[in-house]
């Protein structure tokens, strides 16, 4: 009874947020479920790209919500299965959907959504196989504790092939007598293949900035370093990448009391513009309240506009990403900086949201 109420509860959620957007913009309507929700502003845009399908053309999709037959997460994966599709073939996989929801958790039905979408549109099927091979990638997430988990995308026949390679180096190291895991193994066995290294021992080469303090440096204190855009990391992890000849992470030294550079480590990677480097420092990641992206993937943002008479320094510039930038244009925001430079933004509904001044949104 509890998920009845609570999945017609969505239901009712995504009914509303696509009232929202006839009566203002998609972007300017997830930016504020962003802030509202304490989404990111991917997520917010995939919610509201999900009630709009659901209340177009995924009606039997959006009626198993109301029903109490599957929840958000499970109509997601149907949106996303059909997104790459136009809306009428989505719509006739929508009603081929309808009496099939019962008893299916979100990875069966998103296998079925694709059975589906094979027998509707065969010739898409494929070309969107050729697509999805000239579109392979890779991107990483950040967790907790120091460990982060990398995402390829690639044709199946090729992840198998990588994935039988290092399950074939695992196996071999197993019936050595190797007492890790297979999953371990596995693992490691992927590190050294493309790093050249032994295990998590291979050492990453990236632009990344990492901050830690003084005290900490020196040994002296364990306070947490931080890993721009992933957050927290380990003293230890902190002090590793801080002495590592061979690294060229941006290692930030921060004075303790105000958490402040006092050495950009200017050594270890050729920086940009001095203003430039000291604002990546300074804010670490996108001003925007919530956001994560890390600062030197930004846009520098005049707070008071350059044909205004803004001008460019400290405190007059900040990060914006590329999205939030963009969003700042959208009517009913507002963007205003006080005399230290922190930001504070207001959406079209009157709610503010202030930029954490450290740094550690």
């Amino acid at each position: 009874m509890a998920n009845l109420v609570e999945w017609r509860a969505q239901a009712f959620a995504l009914r509303n947020i696509s009232q929202m957007v006839r009566v203002s913009s998609r972007r300017s309507v997830a930016g504020e479920i962003a802030l509202l929700s304490n989404l990111t502003q991917a997520a917010a845009e995939r919610k509201v790209a999900l009630a709009v399908a659901l209340t177009s053309y995924l009606p039997c999709t959006l009626a198993a919500m109301e029903a109490g037959l599957i929840n958000e997460y499970a109509a997601s994966r149907v949106f996303e299965a059909t997104a790459c599709v136009s809306e009428d073939v989505a719509a006739e996989v929508d009603s081929l959907l309808a009496g099939r929801f019962e008893n299916r958790n979100p990875p069966a039905l998103r296998r079925l959504v694709n059975s589906l979408l094979m027998r509707v549109d065969p010739e898409g099927y494929e070309r969107r196989r050729q697509e999805k091979m000239a579109a392979r990638r890779l991107e990483i997430r950040h967790g907790d504790h120091g460990s982060s988990t990398l995402f390829a995308e690639l044709p199946s026949d090729r992840a198998q092939a990588l994935y039988a390679a290092c399950d074939r180096d695992a196996l071999a190291k197993k019936r050595q007598g190797d007492k890790r895991t297979m999953d371990q193994l596995r693992l490691d066995a992927l590190v050294e293949r493309c790093l050249g290294g032994h295990g998590c021992a291979g050492k990453p080469k990236a632009q990344i900035f990492v901050h830690i303090d003084l005290p900490t440096l020196l040994g002296l204190r364990d306070n947490p370093g931080e890993l721009t855009g992933c957050g927290d990391i380990s003293p230890e992890m902190a002090r590793a990448i801080a002495f590592d000849a061979d690294s060229v992470w941006n290692r930030i030294i921060d004075e303790p009391m105000t958490g402040l550079p006092i050495d950009l480590g200017r050594e270890n990677y050729r920086p940009p513009s001095a203003m430039r480097k000291y604002l990546q420092v300074a804010h670490r990641t996108c001003s925007m309240p919530g956001c994560n992206r890390p600062a030197q993937y930004t846009d520098l943002d005049h707070a008071t506009a350059w044909k205004d008479g803004g001008g460019t320094d400290k405190v007059n510039l900040r990060p914006l990403c590329r999205v939030h930038h963009v969003l700042r244009g959208e009517p009913g925001w507002t963007f205003t900086t006080n005399d230290t430079g922190t930001l504070t933004v207001t959406t079209p509904n009157g709610r503010s949201y202030t930029e954490d001044p450290t740094g550690f949104a």
